[in-house]
């Protein structure tokens, strides 16, 4: 199935029936009086958090999601039938934006959550209720009012507690392969991920976290190069980013200076793209440490270089290396750590900052 995270829909609801002006008229009954009955509401248009689905896809081909008018009213005390609701399940994750002022409707955040999109009209009144004793022969009647319609933006947000950030080809579809039972597509040329992947990491019997694999940035994401970009948004809601680095040289140079240059790229369109997501907790993870000769005194010039205060793990996604040992360190950071799902919009222009200046020559050593 084609993943998609975005969509642009109507929603349309129901307009309500008219009610209707009606006298009795049978035989022996000379002054029947009013009969006139109301019209039926219009359907409402309702979205449902399903965790059965898993992409926006149904919503790119169906733009435009129709409510049921209501019934009008008939004669003889007939109350018109309400229109039917139209109900549409959506993913899990799945932030609703007001397309016109781009402000944030709802955050559809767990299994079964039912939220109103659009309300459907009321229907009109019957002149059944304006009779009175001063007026015997009513023929006033009102109409239904309209149901709203919106033009919506949907925008999915994997529910993950911990993502993969990095360049291409740095081994995190590797990492995920390895720990999970997630199965993304693997090979030596870069963007081989093109799509997010979830994968359950278990680390005991009733103790499990959620990793999202997305595809690599480089340079110029924050300006719309590259695939990376367009998946950022799927981390606002991880409680913590590791920010993959491979290390490993094939000219036999120092690997310090690339990999601090890795690093400073990945933070700089990090950064541009959202200062907030920026400051997320994250973790520096150093891949195929198994092929440097000295891993413990380069992870100490790295975390000197970047003046890195968090954590700074070595590991091999490929053989398994250390693997493990990290799995353990995020479960139990997880449960030390409780951060609320962010539903701003995240992907806000950043504030000048010296340190990000895209004009500066970056060297790949200054911290």
């Amino acid at each position: 199935m084609r993943f998609v995270d975005e969509a642009i829909i109507d929603v349309v609801a129901g307009n309500g029936g008219n009610g209707v002006a009606s006298f009795r008229r049978e035989r022996f009954i000379p002054k029947g009086g009013p009969d006139g009955g109301d019209g039926g509401r219009g359907g409402s248009v309702y979205a449902v958090a399903d965790r059965n689905v898993n992409t926006l896809v149904d919503f790119r081909y169906a733009r435009i999601n129709r409510a049921e008018n209501g019934e009008h009213g008939r004669g003889r005390d007939q109350y018109g039938a309400a229109g039917k609701d139209l109900i549409l399940r959506m993913p899990i994750g799945t932030s609703i934006y007001d397309e016109k002022n781009n402000t944030l409707l709802f955050d559809l955040i767990e299994d079964g959550q039912k939220v109103v999109l659009a309300q459907g009209g009321s229907g009109g009144l019957g002149n059944l209720h304006f009779k009175s004793s001063v007026n015997r022969t009513p023929r006033q009647f009102t109409t239904g009012k309209k149901g709203e319609h919106k033009k919506l933006r949907l925008e999915l947000k994997v529910l993950a507690d911990v993502g993969l950030l990095g360049l291409p080809n740095a081994g995190k579809s590797t990492l995920i392969n390895k720990v999970s039972n997630a199965r993304p597509k693997i090979a030596s040329y870069p963007f081989t991920t093109l799509h997010p992947h979830l994968g359950v990491v278990r680390t005991g019997p009733a103790k499990s976290f959620v990793l999202a694999d997305l595809p690599g940035l480089i340079s110029g994401a924050a300006d719309g190069v590259g695939l990376g970009h367009q998946f950022l948004r799927h981390l606002s809601r991880t409680h913590l980013l590791l920010h993959m680095v491979d290390v490993s040289t094939y000219d036999g140079s120092d690997p310090l200076s690339h990999s601090v240059q890795a690093v400073q790229e990945i933070e700089q369109e990090l950064y541009q793209y959202s200062p907030t997501l920026y400051k997320k907790p994250r973790w520096l993870v150093l891949n195929k440490i198994d092929m440097v000769a000295e891993p413990d005194k380069l992870k100490s010039r790295i975390k000197a270089a970047l003046n890195w205060q968090s954590p700074i793990y070595g590991i091999s996604a490929l053989t398994g290396q250390g693997t493990q040992q990290l799995m353990y360190k995020i479960q139990d950071w997880l449960n030390q750590t409780s951060s609320p799902f962010d539903s701003k919009p995240e992907h806000q222009p950043a504030a000048d900052d010296p340190r990000f200046d895209p004009t500066r020559e970056n060297t790949g050593l200054d911290p």
